[in-house]
């Protein structure tokens, strides 16, 4: 699925990263916690998630995710959007809850 077609299923408001748009991405995963990110997550091209701090830009790095999806509206400022830029990563933000925004996503077959 291509991260336009990402942005127009959630109603996403891109962050950084808007030269991206064209990139494919084949699995999701949502969650919360950074350390199960990092124990249970392989091969995933996106992340969604509620948590806004600079440690879920560097644990996306580590774990070769290139796009971070904020929801319930939240949205990175500062430090956090000038790490993403420079890490190339791409970030959107959302209105939906996790659960919802999720599952829009696997109802347009995108799989975790």
């Amino acid at each position: 699925m291509r991260l336009s077609q990402v942005r127009e299923i959630l109603n996403a408001q891109v962050l950084t990263g808007d030269e991206y748009l064209d990139m494919e991405v084949k699995s999701a995963c949502g969650c919360d916690l950074m350390s199960d990110v990092l124990a249970f997550v392989k091969d995933q091209g996106l992340l969604l998630t509620g948590l806004v701090n600079p440690q879920v830009v560097r644990t996306a790095e580590m774990m070769d995710i290139r796009v971070i999806i904020f929801v319930r509206g939240k949205a990175p400022e500062g430090e956090m959007l000038k790490l993403a830029k420079d890490k190339e990563m791409v970030l959107f933000t959302t209105a939906y809850p996790l659960y919802t925004a999720c599952g829009l996503l696997y109802s347009a077959g995108l799989r975790g």
